[in-house]
């Protein structure tokens, strides 16, 4: 963008400008959250090799670097979507009614951990866990009951669920069955991405070989008969939370994406059937301008690696899509209402890095799960952000910034390395049995915490700021234990009065199908139809498929 005698005369000029300057280096190391040096002033030579075409281009325009659309926020603002879940269905049903009234535009639910891990809520594993960490879903009756009230053809519904995303999806595609909605028309995203569970966040069932083929069958279903659904949340999200560094995060979330567009092309699908319903998932940390950074060359690497290596010839396949909520792992429960600040500036990084969706996390969400004043409080902070601030008006205002642009370069460069060792190690699930992925995140996790130890990095009301006789007086949402003895109950009355010689049927078909090599989906469906529970489906994969065991890494 400037020719190379330009760049030299602006050199010179810096380096004359501070050589008077005082010493600062004293006062660092001065550098981002994740660790990586900051300059101490950028200029035309920090970017220096920045073409506008190449690199930049236009907003909604190859390679998308500026915003995934031409107009963005003047076209369409983010959706707004608090993670909402917990306790019983009517419980969630409850919270969903209250968000949407306070002016929510799209709906994401957190499952217990039970749900998660494919337990019903009467199994022994499942004591004491039932509600707890989101809401408890067993069957289709849970379902209905979750979205009562709610026209699954005007919301779009986001769930957060990992191994049994299948069975959670042919739950909620009955559920529009029984409010005649047909499949075509719902709108949403499961998470589905097992690659990161193995990964950061543990809550696996089946080996990688098998949560594959689910995955590929969901693609293959979803591009035939859901066609407005996002089928997989490629999520750095909780790669971050583990305590993965911004470039750990922007690679490693990638890389799992590319992972399951190779999936699907060697399943027999055509990427351009079902690569633009993929779309991403990532943390919005506190260091702003490296937010902002990482979410623009996400949007650039993953429309280069889609046309230059993959072949895809769409627009929506090269277009990177992605949901944002704040990083969670910044919240702390010392001065919890110094939250509310946090999630702010997070949630603007977003916004300018340009999100299409977004979750504000609550401020006492280090403690419980959130209470009503407390998600409101978080949703204030997006219409804020939206209605007050400006930051909406302009298309990738930030674009040209010496020290953004450099940054945006930087983990550009960062994460084609990474890719370089994947493949070097035979792939991402080669790497993921050879303990790459989890010995990074964690030594880059020890670092983190050593600099907040070591007062290297501040974090206010923790290790600076301190309140000792701090007099925490929030109110915090419990969950009575009522809530799993009733599940139970419900639990138990289900059976009874179910045709249970068509879920035996059901899940026999599921069984010859998962042995084989037909299409899941169908079943699945089949079962959420007759009120199988979850437990009962997973049980069935469980005999076919075996379940995963972490290795062990030292």
């Amino acid at each position: 963008m400037f020719d190379s005698e330009e760049i030299k005369r602006i050199s010179g000029q810096k380096k004359r400008w501070q050589k008077d300057l005082p010493d600062c280096s004293a006062a660092g190391p001065f550098e981002t959250v994740s660790g990586a040096p900051v300059e101490f002033l950028c200029t035309p030579e920090d970017v220096r090799e920045l073409d506008y075409t190449r690199d930049l281009g236009f907003p909604g325009m190859y390679p998308y670097t500026r915003g995934a659309y031409g107009t963005m926020y003047r076209g369409r603002q983010w959706t707004m979507r608090q993670f909402s879940g917990f306790g019983s269905a009517a419980d969630t049903n409850r919270r969903f009614h209250f968000l949407l009234e306070k002016g929510q535009t799209g709906l994401s639910t957190a499952f217990d951990m039970p749900t998660i891990m494919g337990f019903d809520s009467d199994h022994a594993r499942s004591l004491g866990e039932v509600g707890k960490c989101g809401v408890a879903i067993d069957s289709l009756e849970d379902m209905e009951t979750l979205f009562r009230g709610i026209p699954l053809d005007r919301v779009s519904t986001s769930m957060t669920i990992n191994a049994p995303a299948a069975i959670l999806l042919a739950l909620y595609i009955a559920v529009g069955e029984k409010q005649g909605v047909p499949s075509a028309r719902l709108q949403g995203t499961i998470q589905n991405d097992i690659l990161k569970e193995y990964m950061a966040q543990k809550s696996w069932i089946f080996p990688p070989g098998p949560s594959m083929r689910i995955i590929t069958d969901i693609l293959a279903f979803c591009t035939e008969h859901v066609p407005k659904w996002n089928t997989i949340s490629i999520s750095g999200y909780h790669i971050r939370e583990a305590g993965s560094t911004a470039l750990q995060e922007l690679a490693f979330t990638l890389a799992d994406g590319f992972a399951y567009v190779e999936a699907g092309i060697a399943a027999g699908l055509d990427v351009d059937d079902f690569a633009p319903r993929l779309s991403h998932f990532f943390n919005a940390h506190l260091d702003f301008f490296e937010e902002i950074a990482k979410y623009r060359a996400a949007r650039r690497i993953w429309a280069r690696h889609m046309k230059e290596k993959y072949g895809a010839k769409k627009p929506e396949s090269l277009r990177l899509r992605f949901h944002t909520q704040t990083a969670g792992c910044s919240l702390t429960a010392q001065q919890p209402e110094n939250n509310i600040v946090r999630t702010a500036f997070e949630a603007l990084s977003a916004v300018l890095g340009g999100t299409q969706s977004l979750h504000t996390n609550s401020m006492d969400e280090t403690l419980a799960l959130p209470s009503e004043k407390a998600v409101t409080i978080a949703l204030r902070t997006q219409q804020i952000i939206a209605s007050e601030t400006g930051v909406a008006n302009t298309v990738d205002p930030l674009a040209g910034s010496y020290l953004l642009e450099s940054l945006t370069s930087r983990l550009e460069q960062g994460a084609e390395e990474y890719f370089r060792k994947i493949e070097s190690l035979g792939g991402v699930i080669a790497a993921l049995e050879k303990g790459f992925f989890q010995t990074e995140i964690s030594r880059a996790a020890y670092r983190y915490q050593l600099a907040i130890e070591k007062k290297a990095r501040i974090v206010v009301g923790v290790n600076e700021y301190v309140q000792p006789d701090e007099n925490l007086d929030i109110d915090l949402l419990e969950i009575d234990r009522c809530v799993e003895e009733d599940q139970v109950k419900r639990l138990k009355v289900l059976r009874e009065r179910r045709d249970n010689g068509a879920v035996g049927q059901s899940l026999e078909a599921l069984r010859s199908a998962a042995g084989g090599s037909d299409n899941m989906m169908p079943r699945f469906l089949d079962c959420a139809r007759c009120y199988a529970t979850e437990g009962e489906i997973i049980d069935v994969l469980r005999e076919e498929f075996g379940e995963y065991k972490d290795p062990k890494f030292f």
